[in-house]
């Protein structure tokens, strides 16, 4: 099993944290990371958010590309319906020469309403301009001249896109949806599944399933299922709870749990009862798909994604809103000292 770290830049009102602080709590994280054996880094984005949620993914995964040399460098996810396609082809391609062929593309068509009024872009119609920029966008990564007339975008020809990405034919693209339209579509594109850190195991399970149902199809072998999680450890679980649990809670209240009452994306508890009212969420009722506490608490849950989902990569989200860089630092190398090696690859056989 391989491990990653996740950024999302946020800060709790009123703590005091310049927005600039996450920033630099990353770049100072991910030389260590690298050397305690974490695969990967993703920053996430939404728009719009008065807490400093990242709305620019790939200009953080361009500076970590620079502090890094052998993570994989990942968006998780950017909201495709919301750029210019050929633009943004253009920026991944330069973000994969950047980085040596580091690159993933984690993508979603989103669904905050405040985010697509902000950017004059139909919400309605998210999920046909997504799959309509990434088709325009794999062909110009792959085809030497081009061009593309769709309901929504049109290249005229001859349109050529340089640099090619170094990776080919393109970036591994990484699909963050949940709804079973999405999920079918994910496989058709044969892209990766990222599961939600939104998301109890249960549902995540029945995610990979439609998924993975539509992959067989069409004769697509999955390889990896990689997930999301907030992750904090400490030497005690009331420790770890201590410091994560208020910025856990608040993340789960302000975003999904809003947007939940507001009937734009579900939310469930544990149990499976639908968040209809932001108040109803607390860091009980949401517990069980936390991976926060003492190291053996870490190591439990962690054997239940590998075991139950077969997952591949536990993508860590330990700067968690409101906890401090030092704080998180030291949730890493414990992490890293203490239950990474319980997940450690299976040495080649001899020949």
């Amino acid at each position: 099993m391989r491990f990653g770290l996740f950024f999302a830049f946020q800060v709790l009102p009123r703590q005091g944290t310049l927005l600039h602080e996450p920033y630099r709590d990353m770049l100072e994280c991910l030389p260590r990371g690298e050397e305690l054996g974490y695969d990967s880094v993703f920053a996430a984005s939404h728009h719009v958010q008065p807490d400093g949620w990242c709305p620019s993914p790939l200009i953080p995964m361009a500076a970590a590309a620079a502090v890094t040399e052998r993570m994989r460098i990942g968006t998780g996810v950017l909201l495709v319906p919301l750029y210019a396609p050929f633009k943004l082809a253009e920026d991944v391609a330069v973000l994969d020469n950047l980085s040596g062929g580091r690159l993933i593309l984690g993508v979603a068509p989103g669904y905050v309403s405040e985010e697509f009024l902000a950017h004059n872009v139909p919400r309605d119609k998210r999920a046909a301009r997504m799959e309509e920029a990434l088709d325009l966008m794999q062909m110009a990564w792959t085809q030497e001249e081009f061009s593309f007339h769709g309901r929504f975008y049109t290249v005229e020809s001859p349109a050529a896109l340089t640099p090619k990405p170094l990776q080919t034919p393109h970036p591994p693209i990484w699909y963050g949806v949940s709804g079973p339209n999405s999920l079918r579509r994910a496989a058709i594109r044969r892209a990766v599944l990222v599961g939600s850190p939104r998301h109890e195991l249960w549902e995540l399970k029945e995610h990979f399933r439609i998924y993975e149902e539509a992959a067989a199809d069409i004769g697509f072998e999955v390889s990896e299922r990689p997930i999301i999680r907030e992750v904090f450890v400490a030497e005690t679980t009331e420790k770890a709870e201590q410091l994560a649990a208020p910025g856990v809670e608040y993340l789960f209240r302000e975003l999904y749990g809003a947007r939940s009452a507001k009937g734009e994306r579900a939310l469930r508890t544990d149990t499976g009862e639908l968040i209809t009212d932001k108040r109803q969420v607390d860091f009980g009722v949401l517990r069980n798909r936390f991976i926060i506490g003492d190291p053996e608490y870490a190591v439990h849950q962690i054997e239940r994604y590998r075991d139950e989902l077969k997952a591949t990569d536990i993508i860590c989200w330990m700067h968690i809103p409101g906890v401090r860089g030092a704080d998180a630092m030291r949730s890493v190398e414990l992490f890293a000292r203490e239950v990474m090696p319980a997940f450690a690859r299976e040495p080649a056989s001899a020949s």
